[in-house]
């Protein structure tokens, strides 16, 4: 199986941009993409936080996975995070692509080529540290939980009313949430990224929300 992975953060390349520079790069080595995997949050979340990101990484348990992703900081902008990562795809024997670099990690990689890699993403200017929530994220919300039903739900050209219904919620609020999260055009985005598959739907895409389950813990409470 081949992931293209993507992360949908304010600060990163829209989903578009990543797709593209990732299928430019597949086609570049005949590589076939099979599944998109997208991670979405309003902001960069750390790792400890990011639970279906793990559970993804986890998942691939033999050399028959291969991932890419555009670079390397989409999978984390933090090096302590990186090298964890790219821990557990050396562990589970995965190929990891970098695409902008054309790095390979996997199980033969010589640790020469990857720690100016590592150097490098050290090196980037850290963002200024904000009193308070930083600038693009939000706050938790009752409807985190319903995150994944409700991008099903728009992608297949439902109306906020029949959402609401569908869910039993107040559609002002529901209205609320989805235009707050621009949940509309992270549609169209994931609809876009997902041409070159085969069946062009968003359903081929895998989405990681990382709020999903700290909200589903919250109501068992």
């Amino acid at each position: 199986m081949v992931y293209a992975y993507m992360r949908q953060v304010p600060s990163f390349n829209n989903l578009v941009t990543q797709k593209n520079d990732i299928l430019a790069f597949s086609h570049y080595k005949n590589i076939d993409i099979e599944q998109e995997v997208v991670e979405y949050a309003t902001k960069d979340l750390p790792i400890d936080e990011r639970k279906d990101f793990e559970k993804f990484l986890k998942s691939l348990a033999s050399d028959r996975f291969t991932v890419m992703v555009a670079s390397l900081s989409i999978l984390s902008t933090r090096v302590d995070e990186l090298v964890k990562i790219i821990n557990c795809v050396l562990s589970h024997e995965v190929d990891l692509w970098i695409c902008d670099i054309h790095l390979l990690i996997n199980r033969y990689s010589r640790m020469s080529d990857v720690f100016p890699v590592l150097e490098e993403q050290r090196k980037k200017p850290k963002s200024k540290i904000q009193i308070g929530r930083p600038k693009g994220s939000k706050s938790s919300s009752k409807f985190d939980m319903y995150h994944s039903k409700i991008m099903t739900m728009l992608s297949r050209d439902k109306t906020v009313s029949a959402i609401a219904r569908t869910l039993n919620v107040s559609r002002s609020s529901l209205k609320d949430y989805i235009e707050s999260r621009e949940l509309k055009s992270l549609v169209t985005s994931l609809g876009r990224a997902a041409e070159g598959l085969e069946g062009k739907e968003v359903d081929n895409i895998i989405l990681i929300c990382p709020f999903e389950e700290e909200a589903r813990e919250k109501v068992k409470v």
